[in-house]
């Protein structure tokens, strides 16, 4: 059984930051420098989107516009555990935010090519 669990979500002022940590165990936790990585996030109302994706090695990542510059995602296999570093939030980034894992060497953009999930955390930024 693979397990995810985020943590380091909570209530933060606009121009705040958070540093969300994504920790793997079971199969995950043995392998985990066998999988790629992603943080996503889901808003009410909203589909879940990317905000952040790493590959295997964490060499190569990825951001859409609406967080680049102000999310940094890292990867530290020996820990088992990926990061979301999370600068200049705003309102708008208020939303429960998943990390995800594929079984892969390059990252993945879309929820659809993720194999496991965590439970979620929720990040609040008011304004």
């Amino acid at each position: 059984q693979v397990q995810l669990v985020e943590s380091g979500g909570g209530l933060v002022q606009a121009g705040g930051s958070l540093r969300l940590s994504c920790a793997a165990s079971g199969r995950t936790g043995a392998t985990f420098n066998t999988y790629a990585m992603g943080w996503f996030r889901q808003a009410p109302g909203k589909e879940r989107e990317v905000v952040a994706a790493i590959s295997l090695s964490g060499s190569t990542t990825y951001y859409p516009n609406s967080v680049k510059g102000r999310f940094t995602i890292s990867k530290d296999n020996a820990k088992n555990t990926v990061y979301l570093q999370m600068n200049s939030l705003r309102p708008e980034d208020t939303a429960v935010y998943y990390c995800a894992a594929h079984k892969g060497t390059f990252y993945r953009t879309s929820y659809q090519d993720y194999d496991y999930w965590g439970q979620g955390t929720q990040v609040t930024v008011s304004s």
